[in-house]
């Protein structure tokens, strides 16, 4: 299977494709019922008030206990595809913490969908609270070399991964597809207030182009790597909205806020994480969240928002990766 690889294009449907919450499969409207209405709540901070900047956060980590955040948006409406087109096993790839696996497991479980995984690095002895949640879900799991999750990414259309069999759907890294950025854009419709701007943390780039497609075009858009080397975003964002035919320069992708790399961390950001849950009562983790809101909190030192602005944060969800 990881032989030479077959680059294919990937088809990402615009806003007019036929999903819409109207259409979803019965079962996943069954699922869909399950999940709550997130809040916008404001962030009370002397560091803000001083320099007249408002502060708020969507809370989509209160949208399910499990399938929180970005996790259900991306997935929202790739389920309804594969249950609309008969497929009956889900084939994705990820980490051994990695929260897109974790809400498809679970996901997977409740729609009566098989999900089977291709997982980064060698089988640990011992499993950790991710992979065992994997398993408890039903999902199969194959632990692959580095190189060879590496040659995943060139397969980007659900039946592109050679060896699939019939009624295996193929989702790449992150969910990473037209349909994703979908679900992520209706976050736009759930901000009822104006704002100058709207970040977040990104990982693939996908969530950050489905906000861009649908943001207001008063507001910029911010994303945050959470990843060393990171530059490739700029592009893949490019690429992915390109698809949708929608061309606009109100984004920045910031590339100095990964404290080393993919899942790493530093006193300083730890701290930060600590007080700001102390002050704030809201949970961040150090892969996403915590670089995002450190980020911005060192940009409005520097002066990188102007008085009077209105910054909209969303709450990405993945606490469950930050279990020991």
């Amino acid at each position: 299977m990881m032989s030479k690889p077959t680059v294919r294009l990937p088809m990402w449907p615009g806003p007019s494709s036929r999903h819409n919450n109207l259409t979803l499969h019965p079962r996943l409207q069954m699922l869909a019922q399950q999940l709550a209405t997130t809040p916008l709540q404001r962030i009370d901070d002397a560091e803000f008030r001083q320099r007249q900047v408002e502060l708020w956060i969507k809370r989509d980590d209160l949208l399910h206990t499990v399938i929180s955040g970005n996790k259900w948006r991306k997935l929202k409406y790739i389920l309804d595809d594969v249950l609309h087109s008969g497929s009956d096993s889900i084939v994705s790839m990820g980490g051994c913490y990695s929260n897109h696996l974790h809400a498809l497991a679970f996901a997977g479980q409740a729609l009566g969908l098989n999900t089977a995984a291709l997982v980064r690095g060698e089988e640990p002895a011992q499993f950790n609270p991710t992979l065992a949640d994997l398993r408890g879900w039903g999902m199969s799991l194959r632990f692959i070399s580095r190189d060879a999750y590496r040659q995943l990414r060139h397969y980007k259309t659900p039946d592109s991964l050679p060896g699939l069999t019939a009624g295996e759907y193929w989702l790449p890294e992150g969910g990473a597809c037209g349909l994703a950025l979908q679900g992520v854009a209706e976050i736009i419709r759930e901000i009822d207030m104006s704002y100058d701007v709207l970040a977040v943390a990104c990982g693939t780039g996908t969530t950050l182009a489905g906000l861009i497609s649908q943001a207001p075009v008063s507001s910029r858009v911010l994303g945050v790597a959470a990843l060393k080397n990171a530059g490739f975003l700029v592009a893949d964002v490019q690429a992915m909205l390109a698809e949708q035919g929608i061309y606009r320069d109100s984004w920045q992708v910031l590339l100095d806020y990964h404290f080393g790399g993919f899942g790493k961390t530093s006193p300083d950001l730890l701290a930060f994480m600590r007080q700001f849950q102390a002050e704030h009562d809201i949970a961040l983790e150090p892969i996403y969240t915590g670089k995002l809101l450190f980020a911005l909190y060192d940009l409005l030192k520097q002066g990188y928002f102007s008085a009077g602005q209105r910054i909209v944060v969303l709450h990405t969800g993945g606490l469950q990766g930050w279990r020991i």
